[in-house]
């Protein structure tokens, strides 16, 4: 199939703005490549600290010199459901990394946090900047330099996009990125909003409501709704940066342990001079191009209009929200998965999955076949599936049909003619809106602003009864710059009430809400940043606010010179700078670039 008029034209524009950044970049991991690994040039006693604590026989082998080293970048703790599976998964590798050969070491954990536990605590305003400690911890972890290879395992919502940033630094090496799974299915998700919705209008227990939670979130594995975590596990693998179709399968599972133990054997291969392909070549404009269009087919995380950004400045690729709204006007919806279905990411899999997803858009013409995989050359690979013969791991092509048309269907009836993502714009700036989640009947608001200043204050005010009207609520100083961009996510179960009894609700941020954004229409990423001049901070109560989920419209009926000459007091962050660890990332908070440019310090 012919590539789409507009996937090219959006591509050729990445590659032209890219131009002089992407080709430092590639300058940067070919001299890294050409100085190879130190481990030929250390002296004795470098040497002999690198590998003193290795099995005997892989300390010979690293002695030699000539057998190749696979660096293990892990996210594991056992307290997250998602990372738990870890435990298990340097074992599998160093076996099988010694049976094709070569050898394998851990080279550095990194901190994973789960948004999940700290959703409206004080921990939450760490969590996006933990993306980028964990690039930097990633970077420690490799700064060794006595690996030819690289293996990243990780899932969740900042843990993905900060091993890739900081993979990327080690370019000039081959690496794959290795999940764990997710969970099975438990609790449906769409019980479980009830139960939270019920609960915030106080019909039923804490108890109950703790029940339902445990219900849904209930053993190992990554939590099942289509959020940023389940979203990054697409994206590496229409990026090609994992085996194809190991995203979806359950941990714990002898499939499962079969795609690790070949994720080893597979970066050996691509460490080998004859095969080498090394990571920064995999991850092009063509991929990131590849990356945009999977989030728009299955309507995912809008947390990607911020990571995406980062994850493509890291390889030298510069993107903007255009770029994501020129696609979305192009791209179907192809999967309905929680919350913009009732379906999890199991039934997905079931139906199709990501290679029956990656066919249907290939043959769409929506993606570039002709990139770089560590699969070998060409996304095609990713139209096929994994399973076992017996013992042996062998991939077939994904299904001919839809499992279930009411989750995944072909692009010929897919469920929109346009992408799960809009961006707004308007004379407080640009915002991003997960439309896929919201029914056609609730995307255009109209109706006076109530503003806060903290999701605590929205609550409150719910609690109150003083927002049971037709309602645009802005809350602003939740930028980067402000107090980290916690995600709003407690405000979605009160918002869906009132839209429930009939009100015209809306949310406008400079936060994030997260890859689970709801029904309600949700305004976030506001960039300008009320804290660095964002006339979001001119907002005021009553003023008559438009957000048009439809045309791409974020607009206050206040005239410029109006809005503009509005005195705004210095909001009182001070609650936001220390306690739980926020005083060591001041640092982060006073330089974080604008959400659409990444919201990072160091990019």
């Amino acid at each position: 199939m012919t590539l789409h008029a507009t996937v090219r034209h959006v591509t050729d524009r990445i590659v032209a703005r890219s131009t002089d950044t992407r080709a430092r970049y590639l300058a940067q991991i070919e001299h890294d490549r050409k100085q190879g690994p130190t481990r030929a040039g250390m002296s004795c006693t470098n040497l002999a600290h690198a590998f003193a604590a290795a099995p005997v026989n892989d300390k010979l082998m690293l002695r030699e010199e000539r057998r190749l080293n696979i660096g293990i970048v892990s996210a594991y703790n056992d307290m997250l459901s998602a990372h738990q599976p870890f435990e298990r998964f340097p074992g599998i590798i160093k076996q099988a990394a010694r049976d094709a050969g070569g050898v394998a070491q851990f080279a550095g954990g990194v901190p994973a946090m789960c948004d999940g536990v700290t959703q409206g605590a004080a921990g939450m305003e760490l969590s996006l900047f933990s993306r980028d400690v964990i690039a930097l911890s990633t970077a420690v972890a490799l700064s060794h330099n006595v690996f030819d290879a690289m293996l990243c395992l990780g899932v969740c919502d900042k843990i993905v996009p900060g091993l890739l940033i900081g993979a990327l630094k080690f370019g000039h090496l081959p690496g794959i990125f290795v999940p764990a799974g997710p969970m099975t299915s438990g609790l449906p998700n769409d019980e479980k909003a009830k139960i939270r919705q019920r609960f915030s209008k106080g019909e039923v227990t804490r108890e109950a409501l703790l029940e339902a939670e445990s219900q849904a979130y209930h053993d190992a594995g990554t939590c099942t709704f289509y959020g940023t975590a389940n979203s990054n596990q697409m994206l590496m693998e229409i990026m090609g940066v994992h085996l194809p179709g190991a995203a979806f399968v359950n941990p714990n599972t002898p499939l499962r342990d079969a795609l690790t133990a070949h994720a080893a054997k597979r970066v050996l291969a691509l460490a080998d001079r004859n095969a080498f392909t090394p990571l920064g070549h995999v991850i092009d404009e063509k991929a990131i191009v590849n990356g945009i269009v999977g989030l728009h087919a299955t309507g995912g995380s809008t947390n990607h209009t911020i990571h995406l950004v980062a994850m493509a400045k890291a390889a030298g690729i510069l993107i903007n929200w255009d770029d994501f709204a020129e696609l979305s006007n192009v791209v179907p919806l192809l999967a309905r998965i929680y919350p913009n279905g009732s379906a999890d990411v199991n039934h997905f899999h079931a139906s199709g999955g990501m290679g029956f997803l990656i066919r249907e858009l290939l043959a769409a013409g929506l993606l570039h076949e002709d990139v770089q995989t560590v699969a070998g050359p060409g996304l095609s690979h990713y139209s096929q599936e994994p399973f076992l013969d017996g013992d042996t791991l062998v991939w077939r092509d994904a299904p001919a049909q839809s499992g279930d048309e009411n989750v995944l269907r072909v692009h010929a009836h897919a469920f929109s003619d346009n992408g799960g993502l809009k961006v707004l714009e308007g004379n407080i700036g640009r915002a991003v809106l997960k439309v896929s989640a919201v029914k056609p009947e609730h995307r255009i608001v109209r109706a006076p602003a109530a503003v806060y200043d903290s999701q605590e204050d929205v609550l409150a005010a719910y609690k109150r009864n003083e927002l049971n009207r037709d309602v645009v609520v802005v809350v602003r100083y939740q930028g980067p710059r402000a107090n980290g961009m916690p995600e709003l996510h407690k405000l979605t179960p009160a918002l869906g009430v009132l839209q429930d009894e009939g009100f015209h609700v809306a949310l406008v941020t400079d936060g994030r809400m997260s890859g689970a954004s709801g029904k309600v229409p949700a305004a976030i990423h506001v960039s300008p940043e009320g804290l660095g001049g964002g006339l979001i901070a001119h907002i005021r109560d009553g003023d008559m606010m438009t957000v048009d989920g439809e045309a791409g419209v974020l607009h206050v009926d206040v005239d410029a010179a109006t809005l503009a000459a509005r005195e705004t007091p210095e909001p009182d962050l001070s609650a936001h700078a220390s306690g739980i660890g926020r005083e060591l990332f001041g640092f982060f908070r006073n330089n974080a670039s604008e959400a659409e440019q990444g919201a990072s310090p160091m990019l």
